[in-house]
């Protein structure tokens, strides 16, 4: 048998397999996982797993070498991106209720290859979240015991001078995450219950934090004489914000435990926005007394809270700050071992990713087998991988996954039929849509102005502009951020390419608001689109453009073991691939 090229009818069965996108039809009641988390509970998981290395250690750090005092701009900007992206989690979560998170979003809109990569990045940002956190916590132990760990390692394994891995492994960082994973194991119940004991003390920490530190607070310290608000530039503030983007990513948790949720539909949305709200005060009050308290050139990086405190000869405070870091650091932990596993089980339970994933444990109904199997692995990666390098992958992770996250809000919008209307068997919308225009079409008052736009199927215009819009906004950052250095424009070329970008990214948003959008009355839906999801699209590339050289190389190396995954195992095992097969061999 000659082997040939493959046929044009092949090529475009292929690519329609990678366009494919998740049918729910089942109903949103089954489910294999436990319903036992209310509002409340959600919404301590989500602030647990906000609150903890951003504040205590990545502080001092971005204070340090990024920004200085500004880093208070730093994390309002990160707040704000944060914020619009949570709008969209929020529609998703409150239309459609299930674990899977940001993957799940995108499989019902985008399609199956465009999830499983945003699944793959997911579970690569909770690796190397869950890594870092433990490393910042161990970071802090040590401290309290005066470093004696660390120079313990040091003294018999000596000192690691290779890119990317840390000086000395840290063996208490994997003990401390394998030890996590053994009450995550133990069951939901077990885990939140961990979680809302260790966020208590966490937040009496910060109340005390926030009311001392401007008791001591020293206006001087934001002088002159000491370098300034921002001595490193408004390029320091965005790469600030860049940096501690990661650290607002609570509200994913949320979502993706919506299916353990009692009441999802409204304990989610609600859930999400208290998350955010909460965590952005305790953020900016923080980062603000921080460099009141001590000059930003003095914080220490690894301990920069604890440490201010003792410089002003507060050395009580300084434990109490330890041990509310230490707490702090625990519950984003084991956040990030709850979630990573119901990610997994969602990509293994659609077939994109090993059967083995899928197995819920009779008794605790947990996906043990993800906790178990990524609990060591995350133990590994804490052993061996800088703090900086594992902070730098994780911002890269969640603001890719924000930025797919807006663009299937955009096509979920203006698609003729959402993904949640068939899991509910008499759904009020119908009524409303068999007499409204259909989404994706040219609204009836445009067509007289728009009308080289209405020879096209709905949707398929709206298709097209998305692309021309994300194309834009990548346009528009590039120079924005490189045209001064990197892309040694001339100044009418900056100028030239800056005009168009702009133009061409104001034009699509026209054109998409010309056309029909879907209108429920029965979820939130997140305002002013497209005006907000493209406004996250847009700066959540910008910060992605902040992030070194070496991310983006590390990260793309992981994302091409993710395609392997997908070519050689989730494409042939796919659920949506087996409904397709019947249909074949009929």
């Amino acid at each position: 048998m000659a082997w040939g090229l493959p046929s044009s009818t092949s090529l475009v069965c292929f690519c329609q397999k990678l366009n494919r996108v998740k049918q729910l039809e089942e109903s949103t009641t089954e489910t294999s996982l436990q319903r036992c988390l209310a509002t409340l509970d959600l919404t301590l998981l989500g602030v647990g797993a906000t609150v903890g290395s951003g504040l205590y250690v990545l502080t001092g750090t971005m204070a340090k070498e990024m920004t200085g005092p500004a880093v208070l701009v730093s994390f309002s900007i990160a707040a704000m991106a944060s914020l619009l992206a949570a709008l969209c989690y929020v529609e998703f979560g409150a239309r459609v209720p299930r674990t899977g998170s940001a993957y799940l979003f995108t499989y019902v809109s985008l399609g199956e290859l465009w999830a499983f990569l945003i699944g793959w990045n997911e579970l690569l940002g909770y690796l190397i979240g869950g890594a870092s956190v433990a490393r910042a916590s161990s970071s802090y132990l040590d401290a309290i015991f005066s470093h004696r760990i660390r120079n313990f390692t040091m003294a018999h394994l000596g000192i690691w001078q290779v890119p990317f891995l840390a000086q000395y492994p840290d063996f208490l960082a994997a003990g401390v995450i394998l030890l996590a994973s053994t009450f995550v194991s133990c069951g939901a119940r077990v885990s939140s219950w961990l979680n809302h004991v260790l966020l208590a003390i966490n937040l009496l920490v910060i109340l005390f934090i926030i009311i001392l530190g401007f008791v001591l607070a020293r206006p001087h310290n934001w002088s002159a004489d000491e370098g300034g608000f921002a001595p490193f530039g408004f390029s320091g503030i965005m790469a600030g914000a860049a940096t501690c983007f990661y650290a607002f990513l609570g509200f994913g948790v949320i979502a993706a435990s919506s299916e353990e949720a009692q009441n999802p539909k409204r304990a989610v949305p609600m859930a999400i926005i208290i998350t955010l709200g909460l965590v952005a005060v305790a953020y900016i009050l923080v980062s603000t007394v921080l460099t009141l308290i001590v000059p930003w050139h003095s914080l220490d990086p690894d301990s920069a809270l604890a440490d201010a405190f003792y410089q002003r000869g507060y050395s009580w405070a300084a434990f109490i700050v330890a041990a509310g870091a230490i707490c702090a650091m625990n519950t984003v932990l084991l956040s990030d071992i709850f979630t990573l596993p119901r990610i997994v089980y969602a990509m293994a339970t659609d077939g994109l990713f090993f059967k083995v994933f899928a197995h819920v444990h009779p008794r605790t109904q947990v996906p043990v087998v993800g906790i178990l199997v990524f609990g060591v692995l995350m133990a590994f990666l804490a052993l061996l991988l800088d703090l900086q390098t594992l902070v730098q992958f994780r911002s890269i992770s969640v603001l890719l996954t924000f930025t797919f996250v807006a663009i299937s809000i955009i096509v979920l919008r203006f698609h003729k039929s959402p993904p949640a209307s068939s899991l509910g068997p008499a759904s009020p919308v119908g009524s409303e849509q068999a007499s409204a225009p259909e989404p994706g079409q040219l609204r009836p008052a445009l067509r007289p102005y728009l009308g080289f736009l209405g020879g096209y199927r709905p949707g398929a215009a709206v298709a097209w502009v998305l692309r021309v819009l994300v194309a834009s906004a990548i346009t528009l950052d590039c120079v924005l951020v490189f045209g001064g250095s990197a892309l040694h424009l001339p100044p009418w070329g900056h100028t030239l390419l800056l005009l168009v970008s702009s133009v061409v990214f104001l034009l699509s948003l026209l054109v998409l608001g010309a056309h029909q959008q879907q209108r429920r009355e029965d979820a939130f839906q997140v305002p002013m689109v497209p005006l907000t999801p493209a406004l996250s699209i847009l700066l959540n590339i910008s910060l992605m453009l902040q992030l070194s050289s070496l991310t983006w190389l590390s990260f793309s190396i992981c994302l091409l073991i993710g395609l392997l995954v997908y070519f050689g195992y989730g494409i042939w095992h796919s659920k949506e691939n087996q409904r397709e097969l019947p249909g074949l061999l009929a």
